[in-house]
C-alpha cells in the first residue's frame, strides 16, 4: 500500500514540484494552500507524513502543530524559509520529527522523508501497555494518565518509550541521547534534563517520591512502574 504524504504549504508551485516528484518515491502526496484546508484533509484522508511550512496565512505552522498534537502523532516535517535556530527549536519541542530550510533539494527531503517512516515502523513495539494509570499506544504514539490523553512532544514520547522499553535499567543522559540523536537532537542536546523534567511534570509524577521515573542522581534515569494487564 502507497504512503501517503500531505502538504500544507501556501507555494503553490512547490506543491505542484513535490508532488511530482515524491510520486517518483511512489508516494500519494495531497496538498493544501491554507492551514484549515489542510486540518480538514488530514482529518478525512489520514497521511503517514506530514510537511508542514511555518510561514502560513491565517495561523502559522506552530499554531497547527499544536492542534495536530492534541489528538494526532502522525509524523510531522516542518519547513521554514528562515531556518533559524529559534524556529527549529520551537518546532521540535511542539512535536515536529525534522525540519528542513528552504531552499532545499528534493532529494534531501524524500530521503528525510524515508527515513522517519522507517524510524516510525520499527519503534512499533508491543501495541497497548498499562502502568497503573499510564496508558500507552505505542503504534499511535500516544500516551493517557487516568485516561486523559497526555500532550507529549515527539521527542517526550520516544524518551518514555526508550525508559518503558528498558524497565529497570539506568539509562545514563548519553545512552539516553544517543537514542533520540535520530531525531534531530541538535535542538535538545542541551539538556536532556529539560525533557525528562517536563515529561515528569506531564506525568505529574513527584521527583521525591516517582511512581514512573526515578532519578539515580549522578547517573540517569530508571522506569520504576510495574506493568498492569489490563492495556488501555
Amino acid at each position: 500500500m502507497k504512503k501517503s504524504i500531505l502538504i500544507i504549504d501556501d507555494d503553490e508551485k512547490l506543491n505542484a514540484l513535490l508532488t511530482e516528484y515524491l510520486g517518483k518515491y511512489d508516494f500519494q502526496v495531497m496538498s493544501a494552500t491554507h492551514p484549515e484546508e489542510g486540518l480538514k484533509k488530514l482529518k478525512n484522508l489520514s497521511p503517514n507524513l506530514i510537511i508542514l511550512d511555518v510561514m502560513l496565512p491565517g495561523m502559522n505552522g506552530f499554531e497547527v502543530i499544536k492542534i495536530i498534537r492534541r489528538t494526532q502523532a502522525v509524523p510531522i516535517i516542518m519547513l521554514t524559509a528562515r531556518g533559524e535556530f529559534t524556529d527549529r527549536v520551537v518546532g521540535l519541542e511542539l512535536g515536529a520529527d525534522d525540519y528542513l530550510a528552504k531552499p532545499f533539494e528534493p532529494r534531501e527531503l524524500a530521503a528525510r522523508i524515508q527515513s522517519i517512516l522507517r524510524r516510525t515502523e520499527q519503534s512499533v513495539i508491543s501495541a497497548k501497555r498499562r502502568f497503573g494509570p499510564l496508558g500507552i499506544d505505542f503504534q499511535k504514539r500516544l500516551a493517557s494518565l487516568h485516561d486523559q490523553p497526555l500532550d507529549l512532544t515527539t521527542t517526550e514520547f520516544a524518551a518514555l518509550s526508550l525508559l518503558v522499553e528498558n524497565p529497570g535499567a539506568v539509562l545514563n543522559r548519553d545512552q539516553i541521547m544517543d537514542a533520540l540523536r535520530g531525531m534531530e537532537c541538535e535542538a535538545f542536546n542541551r539538556s536532556i534534563d529539560i525533557t525528562m523534567s517536563r515529561l515528569r511534570q506531564k506525568l505529574k509524577d513527584n521527583p521525591k517520591n516517582p511512581d514512573f521515573i526515578k532519578t539515580v542522581w549522578g547517573t540517569g534515569y530508571v522506569f520504576i512502574a510495574k506493568e498492569t494487564e489490563d492495556a488501555p
